[in-house]
């Protein structure tokens, strides 16, 4: 049965995925926004929301409990971890499975300078949270401060989207917007749809989403238990994997249409947003719980992997002023290391990861 309610809700995650691309390309069309900001702001916030709600839920919802808030924390130290590892190899598939009918090969059609931005951002802001977790447990009024550091940090990383890429404009290469039927029936052809419906959407694609994603999530948690695996490694690994799910069926829609920008700041403008605002979560409502002191050394293992699979795919293309296909692929073996990482320690009887 759990076979089934995943399959089922892995179809509600792809279509509301399908909807949400067309949808966001045609709100950025509108509000004359660039690929960057688009991808990097609009769709990485959208699809973002699925994993968000993890750590909101079990720390804030649940009462914050000394269990819930540890899901809470190795779902917010999961996300990046993810988007940095799995699903730029996901990406990598994607974009090497069309290589062959682009003149380019697996040279991806995107503006390097729009995803270093995001990665720049991503080092920051993450750099400067987990910094927190190393301040003395009983300090709680910096890991406040440093809470809205981070918002204010990202709120220049929109305003800097914002404001740089307006003049940019949008692509103008946009499918019909899928419920262009809902429109008014005498509206010209050719006129774009009204914002309303664009709108309306956007927001259904994010239903499915969202409600497609807890479904899988809980299927997911249901089956671990049955298979006796432990809910620390779930909140690190495998509910993260159900969440990042739109991130990477968006980046690999948009890869064949030829839209790599937004498949890659779909995945770096995410990064970004997790290594921020879920963060705050944590350090507001639970300041005690974010500490290095009480987490097994595995759980810094995923945030120095996240950092280092990062630098050994973008540095490159900070260098080379391309980013290739073949070059996400790495992302694959620091995932599967981080994985032996987590075997080695459960055999060992080292302590799992919260």
């Amino acid at each position: 049965m759990d076979v089934v309610v995943l399959a089922l809700s892995f179809v509600l995650i792809l279509a509301g995925a399908e909807l949400f691309t067309n949808g966001i390309e045609w709100f950025g069309h509108r509000l004359q926004l660039a690929e960057g900001a688009v991808g990097s702001v609009l769709a990485a916030v959208g699809t973002a929301l699925p994993e968000t709600m993890i750590p909101i839920v079990a720390i804030i919802g649940s009462g914050g409990g000394a269990h819930a808030n540890e899901i809470g924390i190795g779902a917010i130290l999961g996300a990046p971890f993810m988007l940095s590892t799995l699903a730029m190899f996901v990406t990598a598939l994607a974009v090497l499975s069309v290589a062959h009918g682009r003149d380019l090969g697996d040279t991806m059609l995107l503006e390097p300078a729009v995803i270093f931005h995001d990665i720049r951002w991503f080092f920051v802001g993450y750099a400067i949270a987990i910094g927190a977790a190393f301040l003395p447990a009983d300090l709680v009024w910096p890991r406040w401060a440093v809470a809205a550091l981070l918002i204010v940090l990202y709120a220049l990383y929109v305003r800097e989207h914002f404001g740089a890429e307006r003049a940019g404009g949008g692509s103008d290469d946009l499918r019909p917007l899928r419920l262009r039927r809902l429109d008014a029936p005498s509206r010209p052809a050719g006129v774009p749809p009204r914002l309303r419906i664009i709108t309306l959407q956007v927001a259904a694609a994010l239903a499915l989403i969202v409600g497609g994603a807890l479904v899988f999530v809980g299927a997911v948690e249901h089956l671990a238990t049955g298979l006796g695996v432990s809910a620390a490694i779930l909140a690190l690994i495998v509910a993260p994997i159900a969440t990042e799910l739109p991130e990477k069926l968006n980046s690999v829609i948009w890869v064949r249409q030829s839209k790599d920008t937004l498949a890659m700041g779909n995945i770096t403008g995410a990064m970004v947003f997790q290594s921020m605002i879920p963060t705050v979560v944590a350090l507001v409502f639970a300041p005690a719980a974010w500490s290095a002191s009480g987490s097994a050394p595995i759980v810094f293992a995923s945030v120095a992997i996240a950092f280092a699979s990062s630098l050994t795919i973008f540095v490159p293309m900070r260098v080379r002023g391309i980013l290739r296909g073949r070059w996400l692929l790495v992302g694959g073996a620091y995932y599967i290391a981080f994985l032996g990482l987590i075997v080695l320690g459960v055999g060992t009887g080292t302590p799992t990861p919260p």
